[in-house]
């Protein structure tokens, strides 16, 4: 399967050359997140990854990144991370990430079940590779599918 025609188109899901209100900054790395449902995705891409395509499927993607020089863009980074996801109703969500390579990009990609205006609140741990500290982030996200 060709992953690398996609990637591109996956990866403008996150925005990647500046601080938007879907990345936390700390300090030395960028954790990139989107949440959103599976129907959104094309179904080529939804295919090549091995998603099902369904408004009742949300996709959780990650990117962590270490920021390099000045003028240069930050580079992405293998890490460790757990997702524990519970909606408003405090039911958890089984989320399990699956790290996703493509050429020098990596991304963690993770699917639960969704349903109409229910809002999640996504708490996540990522320990990028040699660190002995783990980033934790926190964003809550209402999805709508009717």
């Amino acid at each position: 399967m060709q992953f690398k025609t996609y990637g591109l188109l996956f990866l403008l899901l996150i925005p990647t050359f500046s601080l938007a209100d879907n990345a936390y900054d700390f300090g030395e790395y960028i954790v990139y997140y989107n949440a959103f449902t599976a129907d959104t995705l094309p179904s080529e891409m939804a295919t090549a990854y091995g998603i099902v395509r369904s408004k009742y499927k949300g996709v959780l993607n990650l990117s962590v990144q270490k920021k390099s020089n000045p003028g240069q863009l930050p580079q992405p980074v293998n890490a460790e991370v757990k997702i524990n996801a519970v909606n408003f109703a405090g039911q958890l969500k089984e989320l399990t990430p699956r790290r996703v390579i493509e050429g020098t990009a990596i991304y963690y990609l993770s699917e639960f079940r969704v349903s109409n205006k229910e809002r999640v609140t996504f708490n996540i741990t990522v320990k990028p590779e040699a660190e002995n500290k783990p980033l934790k982030l926190s964003f809550k996200r209402q999805f709508y599918i009717d």
